[in-house]
C-alpha cells in the first residue's frame, strides 16, 4: 500500500508524540534520581549520585525489594507449572467446555485488579479462614502469571504442531523421552519468555497485593506509594523507581527475543 508524503509525515508525528507522552515521565524520573536539588528544580542545576548510595542502604527499600523478589519467584514457578499444564491440555486435547475453559483462565488478567483484589480478599479472610501475608500474596500474584506462561506456550504450541512428537513415537520413543528429547527443547524459550514476564508483572503489581498482604508487609511498589509523598524519602523513591525502570526493560527485552513473536503478555485492566 502507498500513502502519501502528508499521511507519512502526519503518522510520524502521531509516533513521536506517542513516544514522548510516555517515555518523557519516564526520563524525568531518571533525570531526578541525580538531581542534587531536593525539590526536584528543573531543569536540574547540578547532579549527584547521593541519592543512589542512601537507597543502596535503606532498610525499607532493601526489605521491601526481598519482599518483591520472593513473592514474584514463588508466583512464577507456579504459574510455570500449571500455565503449561493447562495449555497441553487445550491445545492438545478436544473435550466438551474447552472454550469456556480457556476463558476462565484467561479471564484473570482482563479483570480490573480491584476486583480481583476485593475477590481473593473476601475469599482468604472469610471463606478460607487465611490470614493474609506472603503466601496470599503468591497464590493472589499467581492468578495473573498463570495466563501470561498460559498465552506463551498456547502459542508456541500451535507453531510446532505435532508432527516431530509422532515422528520420535513413531520410531520408538515413549511419551516422558518424547517430552524430554523433542517437546521440552522447542519449549525452553517460551517457558523462559514467559517466566520473564510473569515474573516482571508480578513484581510491579500493586492493586491485588494491596489487598491480599499482611500488615507490617511492603512489596517495593507499595513502598514507593507509602514514601512518595514524603520529602526525606523522595530522593530515594526516584532512585528506587529509576532502577524499576531500567531492571523492567530486561525481562520484556529477552522475553520479546525468546519468544520469537510468540509473546502474549497480556495486560491488566
Amino acid at each position: 500500500m502507498t500513502v502519501s508524503r502528508t499521511t507519512r509525515t502526519a503518522l510520524l508525528c502521531a509516533l513521536v508524540l506517542g513516544l514522548a507522552v510516555i517515555y518523557f515521565p519516564l526520563l524525568v524520573v531518571l533525570l531526578n534520581s541525580v538531581n542534587a536539588d531536593t525539590t526536584f528544580g528543573w531543569p536540574p542545576s547540578r547532579f549527584t549520585l547521593e541519592w543512589w548510595s542512601r537507597a543502596a542502604t535503606n532498610e525499607g527499600a532493601l526489605s521491601a525489594l526481598w519482599t518483591s523478589v520472593r513473592a514474584g519467584l514463588a508466583a512464577t514457578g507456579i504459574a510455570l507449572v500449571l500455565g503449561t499444564m493447562a495449555a497441553f491440555a487445550l491445545q492438545r486435547y478436544r473435550f466438551f467446555g474447552r472454550d469456556s475453559v480457556s476463558l476462565l483462565i484467561i479471564l484473570p488478567i482482563a479483570l480490573p485488579g480491584i476486583v480481583t483484589g476485593i475477590a481473593l480478599n473476601n475469599a482468604f479472610r472469610t471463606v478460607l479462614g487465611v490470614d493474609l501475608g506472603m503466601f496470599t500474596v503468591i497464590v493472589a500474584h499467581a492468578t495473573f502469571c498463570i495466563v501470561v506462561v498460559f498465552n506463551n506456550v498456547v502459542a508456541r504450541l500451535r507453531r510446532m504442531g505435532g508432527n516431530l512428537e509422532e515422528a520420535s513415537m513413531d520410531l520408538g520413543a515413549n511419551g516422558l523421552t518424547t517430552f524430554r528429547l523433542v517437546t521440552f527443547p522447542m519449549l525452553r524459550s517460551a517457558l523462559l519468555a514467559g517466566g520473564l514476564l510473569a515474573f516482571a508483572l508480578s513484581f510491579d503489581e500493586i492493586i491485588v497485593t494491596t489487598f491480599t498482604l499482611g500488615t507490617g508487609m511492603e512489596t517495593l511498589p507499595i513502598w514507593i506509594l507509602n514514601n512518595l509523598f514524603r520529602p526525606n524519602q523522595a530522593p530515594i523513591v526516584n532512585v528506587v523507581a529509576a532502577v524499576l525502570i531500567l531492571a523492567s526493560t530486561v525481562p520484556v527485552y529477552l522475553a520479546q527475543r525468546l519468544s520469537g513473536g510468540d509473546t502474549a503478555a497480556g495486560g491488566r485492566l
